[in-house]
Parts: C-alpha cells; structure tokens; sequence
C-alpha cells in the first residue's frame, strides 16, 4: 500500500506543478509591465528626436526673420549711408534678433556680385583668425549693386538616444544655420 501512496502523491506533485505552470503561461498580469518596457525606450527617443528637431527648425525660422531685417538694412542703403563698418552694421543685427540666439555667436556675411548668376548662396566656407574669430566679408556696395547678405550661426544641438545628431559641423554637437538673401539694392542717394 505505500508503493500506491507514494505514486498518488508524485501524481499529485506533478499535476499540481503542471497546473502551475499553466497557471504562468495564461496569468497575464505582468503582461502589460513587459509590453511597457519594450516600447518606453523607443518612445521616449522619438520624443526627444522630436524636441531636438522641433528647436532647431525653431531657431532656423529666427534667424530667417532676423536676416530679413538685416538685408533690409543694406538693399535699401541704410547701412552704405550710415558709413556702417563690419562690426556696427553686425551690432545692427543683433537688435534684430530673438532671446534665444546670442550676438556672439552669430556671423554676418555681406558680399557684393557682378550678376545674379555669379550670386553663390551655397553655405561658405568658414576661415578662422589665430585667436578663433571667423573671418568675415562685408563689402556691402553702393546703389544698384546685387548684394548676398547671409547671416549664419552655430546653433548646439544635443545628440539624442540611437544615435541621433542634427549636428553638421565635423567634430562638434553644431548646426550651421544660415539665412541668405540676395537682391539688388535700390536707387537710394548718397
């Protein structure tokens, strides 16, 4: 009679662990905890995939509206009759332009062309002084001269989770960002 005791309960132990783990395999309490966990992480960098490139179209869109204001100053000759030079038609600029972008870090361009053909509004390449300042021209000409006016600014970004980076200056976390405008300047007198 043991023997039939013995195999009963090992019968009993083994439907017991059987229902056990049936029991696991169809709870799905913690189901929604695990779905939780896969997704959050992709979830929350597209949020801040979304917020990086939501302030930097942000920035571009100021810069844009502070470069109107600024090639406005040169077409219509204020800045030539002024007899601005580099630095006051930049610190012009700068009264123009929006909290979020600094004066320092921003660099005005201003160039004189032959024709609208010769007109370049590719991003240009930037050279720098020995004590890291960027050279700059500004030949803003006289009365009907065609003038490229661009304005240009690092703008930092934060490099986001997978690899994500808006940056596009080499070995940096910047964004170039550039406002351009070219026109011929009008008829004003000297």
């Amino acid at each position: 009679m043991g023997g039939t005791i013995g195999v009963t309960r090992v019968r009993k132990d083994h439907q017991r662990r059987k229902r056990r783990l049936r029991d696991a395999i169809a709870d799905e309490s913690g189901a929604t905890i695990v779905e939780f966990a896969f997704v959050v992480a992709p979830f929350i960098a597209l949020i801040l995939a979304i917020l990086v490139t939501m302030l930097v179209f942000f920035a571009q869109q100021a810069l844009e509206t502070a470069g109107e204001a600024a090639a406005r100053l040169v077409f219509t000759g204020q800045a030539q009759q002024n007899g601005w030079s580099a630095s006051q038609y930049k610190t012009q600029v700068c009264t123009h332009l929006p909290p979020i972008l600094s004066c320092s870090k921003l660099m005005v361009d201003v160039e004189t062309v032959a024709s609208f053909s010769a007109a370049s509004t590719a991003a240009p390449t930037i050279t720098y002084d020995a004590s890291g300042n960027p050279i700059m021209p500004y030949q803003a000409g006289g009365a009907g001269n065609i003038v490229i006016v661009r304005l240009m600014y690092l703008w930092p970004v934060a490099t986001g989770p997978m690899g994500f980076n808006l940056g596009n200056q080499a070995g940096t976390n910047n964004r170039l960002l550039i406002a351009t405008s070219v026109a011929q300047t009008e008829p004003y007198t000297s």
